[in-house]
Order: C-alpha cells, then structure tokens, then sequence
C-alpha cells in the first residue's frame, strides 16, 4: 500500500494518460498527417497538370509551324508543276490561287479548326471558278481544288477540325438533361462562372471568393457549394483554399473555344460585308 500511495502522489490522477487517449490523439495525428499528404499529392498533381498543357502546346505549335512550311512549299510545287503553262493570266492567277491556299492551310495553327472558315474559303474558291475566262482554266482549278482538300483532309487527320456532318452523330446522342444539369447550370451564374475563372490557374481562398464577388456568409456557399456538387472545383480540407478539377477546366475551356468561334464568325462576316460595298462602289 505504502508503495502505490507514493506513485500516485508523484502520478496524480488527472496527469495520467489512458491508453484510449493515446489511441485517439494517434489516430488524430494520423488523420492530420493523412490531410496534408493529401493536400501536397493535389497541389502536385495541379503543377504537373499546368507543366504538361503548357508543354503539350509549345509542342503542337512547333510542329504546326513545320507542318504549315512543308503545306506552303506543297502549294508552291504543285501550282507551279500542274497549272496551265502558257496563259496571259498566269502570274496573276498564281498569286491569288497561292494566298487562298496558304490562308487556307495556316488555319492548323489553330487548336480548332473554324468550319465557318472552311466553308468561306470553299466558297471563295467556287466564285473563282464559276468567274473564270477561259475553258483551259479548269486545269488549274482542278490542281487548286486537289491542294485544297489535301490541306482539309489533313486537318481531319490532325483531329483540329470535322464537318457537321461527322458531328451530326454524336449530336444526336447528346443528354439533354445531364447536360442542362450538369455543365450548363452550374456556370449559367455570373458569380460561379467569375469563381470558376479565378481558381482556373492557381487556388482561390474562401475570403478571396468573398472580395471578388462582394458575396457573404450563406451567399458564397450557396454558389461554392454548386460548384463543389457538380465536381467542377473541390476543397483541399474542410476550411482549405479551393481548386479547380479537370472537369472545370474542360467546361472553361469548352466555353473560351464556342466565344473564339462567334467573334471570328462575326469578323469574318463584317469583312465580307465591307468587300460587298466596296465591290458595288467599283461596279
């Protein structure tokens, strides 16, 4: 007795650790341990995600720049090899059959062929040739025509570009409302789009979202918690900074392409309008 009277007087009761509290406050340093890996494999993933699109484009536009000197160099050759070689209007016809297609053929450096731009650049080609002086000038239009959908077949090759009819299949097997629900709901809010934009490149924190869209409390969530349920953003831990998933960046992007396609179209009609006018103003 005299024995364990002194170990609890140096031990006291409230100083002595269970072997359960041992066993929690583990598990807890496990858990918190298990956070942090967590968030350090999410931020790597992110970088390496940032690395490898960055160094996939660079790739793509050497490769395009290569690709667009051996097209030019095959207008070059097969215009000069195939056109009729004895014509007043030689010089200028090759001149304008040479910008057409070389116009035509820099539209690889793009990620995604315009159809739009296709078809104008086809149309152009019909009106030369319904506008032609000669009966001999089928010959060159025949070599022209051939230049043309070599370049156009080797963009479907490329997968940068695809008629609407090769679209037309999978348009039809679209779900209208996994796509209503899932992708153009979620983004169809000025203040979820502007959170979507913010964490695109880099993690955003809760108070940032807050300075960025004068939202507070209750009203951020609400959208933040859109977001988080549809699987376009996550958070690193409860009370962490957000980040973007591949399914957010995909939809983003989706959306910058559809914009760049309306404002070349628009330009693109604007121009033909003006050399309209000014082809009435000639005539």
């Amino acid at each position: 007795m005299g024995v364990e009277n002194s170990i609890k007087e140096k031990c006291p009761v409230n100083q002595v650790v269970s072997e359960d509290q041992k066993t929690e406050e583990m598990k807890a340093v496990r858990e918190k341990l298990s956070e942090i890996h967590n968030d350090i494999k999410k931020i790597i993933e992110c970088s390496n995600k940032l690395y490898f699109e960055a160094a996939l484009e660079n790739s793509k536009r050497e490769y395009s720049n290569i690709l667009l000197n051996h097209l030019f160099e095959d207008v070059e050759t097969g215009l000069e090899r195939n056109m009729v070689k004895k014509c007043p209007e030689k010089v200028n016809c090759t001149s304008i059959f040479t910008s057409l297609l070389q116009q035509n053929a820099e539209l690889i450096k793009h990620g995604k062929v315009d159809g739009i731009l296709i078809s104008n650049n086809r149309k152009r080609l019909d009106e030369l040739r319904c506008g032609a002086p000669f009966s001999k000038c089928e010959q060159c239009f025949s070599e022209v025509s051939s230049l043309f959908i070599k370049q156009v077949n080797l963009m479907r090759s490329m997968r940068v570009y695809s008629d609407n009819q090769e679209h037309k299949s999978s348009i039809s097997s679209i779900k209208t409302d996994t796509i209503m629900s899932e992708i153009l709901e979620p983004v169809s809010n000025n203040h979820r789009l502007e959170i979507l934009k913010a964490v695109a490149y880099e993690m955003k924190s809760f108070s940032a979202f807050s300075e960025l869209t004068n939202l507070r409390g209750g009203n951020l969530l609400f959208h933040l918690q859109k977001l988080l349920d549809n699987g376009l953003i996550l958070q690193m831990h409860e009370r962490g900074d957000y980040m973007i998933t591949d399914k957010g960046f995909k939809i983003l992007q989706g959306l910058q392409e559809i914009y760049s396609s309306l404002q070349n179209s628009q330009m693109q009609n604007h121009t033909e309008n003006i050399l309209q006018e000014e082809k009435k103003i000639r005539t």
